[in-house]
């Protein structure tokens, strides 16, 4: 049943499979879905988008009741559980679709994630400049299936032990009293 009351909004921070384990625990986040955005290509694949070529970023689409969460406390989160500062990288993972930024799909959400770089860059938050892109967004496209919901299916993978499960203990303890239950 759909929500008429809920936003969405796409955000890139690395990689997608991270974005995605940290707000699928977030009160208020009714969906999140993995995809691509930004990119020339249409219905790119996973294998196009990590070549770099299609200008896509590997981002998440979240749909959230902003009765339940504001805007404001997502941002909080994507700034926190991200090096905004690293263009085209997060970690090790490095190429432009790994880029940090945010698709807006409301000028609230423009101005707010203006407003919150601006500030962060102002009291010097990171060590270097936030270059967090902020732009319109696009036409979206979702990943395909396997990547959908891959920390919860795949949480032994190398990857998922020493990338995410460390970002999400970070995140948890962080922010306990956002948490679903």
């Amino acid at each position: 049943m759909e929500n008429p009351k809920a936003d969405t909004i796409y955000l890139g921070a690395g990689c997608f499979w991270c974005v995605e384990a940290v707000f699928q625990e977030l009160q208020g986040v009714l969906s999140v879905t993995p995809g691509y955005m930004g990119g020339h290509k249409p219905n790119p694949s996973y294998e196009e988008v990590c070549t770099g070529l299609t200008g896509h970023a590997e981002v998440c689409r979240l749909i959230f009741d902003p009765s339940l969460i504001t805007l404001d406390e997502i941002l909080e989160v994507y700034w926190y559980t991200h090096d905004p500062t690293t263009p085209n990288r997060q970690g090790n993972d490095v190429g432009p679709q790994y880029r940090s930024v945010i698709f807006y799909t409301t000028e609230q959400q423009k101005e707010k994630a203006l407003f919150y770089k601006n500030k962060l860059n102002q009291v010097g938050a990171f060590p270097s400049q936030v270059i967090t892109e902020i732009v319109p967004a696009g036409p979206f496209y979702p990943a395909e299936d396997y990547h959908h919901n891959y920390y919860r299916l795949h949480s032994d993978q190398p990857y998922c032990q020493y990338v995410i499960k460390p970002k999400l203990e970070k995140f948890r303890k962080a922010f306990q009293h956002r948490l679903k239950n």
